[in-house]
Order: C-alpha cells, then sequence, then structure tokens
C-alpha cells in the first residue's frame, strides 16, 4: 500500500480481478487490507445494529418458488431506468468517501461502473472531485446524490454542477438529517482523512479532519416537501427522494413531485431499531402503484435478494458496502467483478426460478416463509 503523507491514511492500491464465492466473504477480506478506521466506517451501522442486521435477515421472510417446464434458457437481465437502458437491474448507490477504500476514490469506482455499463451515483460526500470521477466515468450515465446546504444558493450551484457534469437525475438524501449513533466511528474517533470537493463550500472546512457529526451539523436538518419542489423546479431533471420506509412518505414525496422513490434505511447507518428495508418495500409497492419508479437498497447480498426486491416492486437495485469491498480489493477491477458476480448470481436465480426477463421477476410469487415454520 502506498502511502499519503498528507494525512497518513494508508488506503490499498492494488488493482486486479478478485475471486468471488460471496460478497459476505469480501467484508472480510476487506477489512484485512483497509485501514480500521475506514473500514469500520463503512462497515458499520447505528446503535446496537439490529436493523443493519435486519436489512440481511429480512430477505429470509419471504421465500423463491422453484418453477419447472418454464421454457427458459440463457435469462436476459436488461432493463431501463429513467431512460436508461442497463446490462441488469442494479446500480451504483451513492456512498461517501470511497477513497477509505482504495487510493483511487470515487474515480476508480467510477471505472468499474463504466466497464460494466451501469450507473454511478455520486455522493456529494464524495472525496474526489467531479473532473475526477469523469475520469473514470468517461462519459458514462451519473446520477447526484444532494446532501443539501441550509443556502439554497449554495445548492442552486451544485446542482449546477452536477448538471454540467451530465448528471441525469438528482437524489435527495431525506433520511440523513444528523448523523445515526454510528459507535463505530465514535469508538474508533474516526474523523475523514482527505476533505470533500463538492460540499466544501459550505463547511467550516474543506472535509478533512472532521467527524460525520461535524458535516451533518453544517448541512441542512429541515429537510421538507418543499425541498423537493424546489429542487424538481430548479434543476430540471428527474428527483428521487431516497431514504423512504412507510408508504406515507412515498406518496408525499410524489405528491410533490419526485419522479423516483428511493425505498432505504440508509444501510441501517441512521435510526436503529427501524425494519429491514425489504419488509417495507411490497406495503411501499403497493402504495406508488407503478406512478413512478422503485429503487431499493440496503443488504443486497446475493441474487436471490436482488431477485426478492425486483418482485416485491423494486424496479432496480442499488448496490453498496459489497462494491467498496470489491474497490478495497482490486480498484476498478474489483468493482467491475463485484457487478459481474451479482448478474451470474442473478441469472442462475432466474433460470431456477422459471423466468426469463426482468418483466418475469416483476411478476414472480414470492411466498412467506412464516406460513412454512
Amino acid at each position: 500500500m502506498s502511502e499519503d503523507k498528507s494525512n497518513q491514511y494508508n488506503a490499498p492500491t492494488e488493482v486486479k480481478e478478485i475471486d468471488i464465492v460471496n460478497t459476505f466473504e469480501l467484508e472480510e477480506l476487506a477489512k484485512e487490507v483497509m485501514p480500521s478506521g475506514g473500514y469500520g466506517y463503512i462497515s458499520g451501522g447505528s446503535g446496537d445494529e439490529y436493523t443493519k442486521k435486519q436489512n440481511i435477515d429480512s430477505f429470509n421472510h419471504k421465500g423463491i418458488l422453484p418453477r419447472v417446464l418454464a421454457d427458459v434458457e440463457n435469462p436476459d437481465t436488461k432493463t431501463t431506468i429513467l431512460g436508461h437502458n442497463i446490462p441488469a437491474p442494479f446500480i451504483m448507490a451513492p456512498i461517501a468517501a470511497h477513497g477509505l477504500a482504495h487510493a483511487t476514490k470515487e474515480a476508480g469506482t467510477a471505472r468499474g461502473v463504466s466497464e460494466y455499463g451501469t450507473i454511478m451515483s455520486i455522493s456529494a460526500y464524495s472525496g474526489a472531485t467531479f473532473e475526477e470521477i469523469e475520469e473514470g466515468l468517461k462519459g458514462s450515465p451519473r446520477w447526484f446524490q444532494l446532501y443539501m446546504s441550509k443556502d439554497d444558493e449554495l445548492n442552486k450551484l451544485i446542482v449546477d454542477e452536477a448538471k454540467k457534469d451530465g448528471a441525469t437525475a438528482i437524489i435527495l438524501t431525506a433520511d440523513a438529517t444528523l448523523s445515526g449513533n454510528r459507535e463505530t466511528d465514535i469508538r474508533n474517533k474516526f474523523v475523514y482523512p482527505f476533505g470533500m470537493p463538492i460540499v466544501s463550500r459550505y463547511l467550516s472546512g474543506s472535509g478533512e479532519n472532521m467527524s460525520l457529526n461535524n458535516i451533518y451539523a453544517q448541512s441542512k436538518q429541515k429537510i421538507s416537501p418543499k425541498d423537493v419542489e424546489f429542487l424538481t423546479s430548479y434543476s430540471g431533471l428527474p428527483v428521487i427522494v431516497k431514504g423512504i420506509q412507510t408508504p406515507e412518505d412515498a406518496l408525499l414525496a410524489i405528491g410533490v413531485g419526485a419522479s423516483g422513490v428511493w425505498v432505504s434505511n440508509h444501510g441501517g447507518r441512521q435510526l436503529d431499531g427501524a425494519p429491514g428495508s425489504f419488509d417495507t418495500l411490497a406495503e411501499i409497492s403497493r402504495a406508488v402503484g407503478n406512478r413512478v419508479p422503485i429503487i431499493f437498497d440496503s443488504g443486497i447480498r446475493r441474487g436471490e435478494h436482488i431477485f426478492k426486491a425486483l418482485a416485491s416492486g423494486a424496479d432496480i437495485v442499488a448496490l453498496g458496502r459489497p462494491m467498496l469491498y470489491g474497490l478495497a480489493l482490486g480498484g476498478w477491477k474489483g468493482v467491475q467483478s463485484v457487478l459481474e458476480y451479482f448478474e451470474t448470481d442473478l441469472k442462475r436465480v432466474m433460470q431456477l426460478a422459471g423466468t426469463q426477463t426482468i418483466e418475469d421477476i416483476k411478476h414472480a410469487k414470492l411466498f412467506d416463509n412464516a406460513r412454512y415454520k
């Protein structure tokens, strides 16, 4: 590993394809190569980490029915979301500070996503500039996740820059108006070892050597429906509200102009004791009623999880921690390896479940595992 003399944070530097048996093992492998503070920030949840654990366990509340005589071969994973054709129903979730996982930061993730061919979500809390990320994306599609400033003039400036960079949608993160009780970060006395150039204009510093609590405190806490209206009107882009966990909030977002809802509990990093994200999805989907696309994240680790999310109403899913573990282990090639793993795993599940296309998955019926206990 190389050493960054400015902050002594020794992020991995190796670039290589990685062999993946399952993505759970990637977490343990990444722990061996990442500095403990950065690993704790990425892997940790809030409080007792009940919700983080439920994100994965909740997928076991529903089962997939194997179907035979289904005339299925070589399942097709291609789909479309907000005008983008993508090779499989998953994209990169917006996550802060990829430089904690690898020296190439978001540019490395972006290249892996671009080489695979799906959508990159760029976080406002990125440790890289738009220009650096574009070196990896090379014109590939990207959405921009906004943590709002308390000053709407600065929000306009950031949105303008995101649009100039080529963003085709704005993701409004509504569930992180302050930091969750992230005890691992508190224990590690974690601060960001590098700056956040996109939002540094409204911080009291660059972001370097600042805690997450400090950064959130300087962002806008009072997120309301008016913010969705403002972003929709000002940006002229589809606005997706991220952090939806109830049907009521989904309908509220749609009612004020949201072009998509993003079902997520922030990977179990915010309100501990909230349900697993998957447990909220079906009810939200019934309320939305196909009026806008639904993006889903939190807990995706296997092809079965993707299948169950789509069968429960999601249009696509977003991949988070496994992508950064792939980045830590292999740079951009590791990111590409993770995406290829998920595609291969999903195709296997599709064939065994008798589904040829993504639309077939959306019409598949899951069964309630509680009935069989």
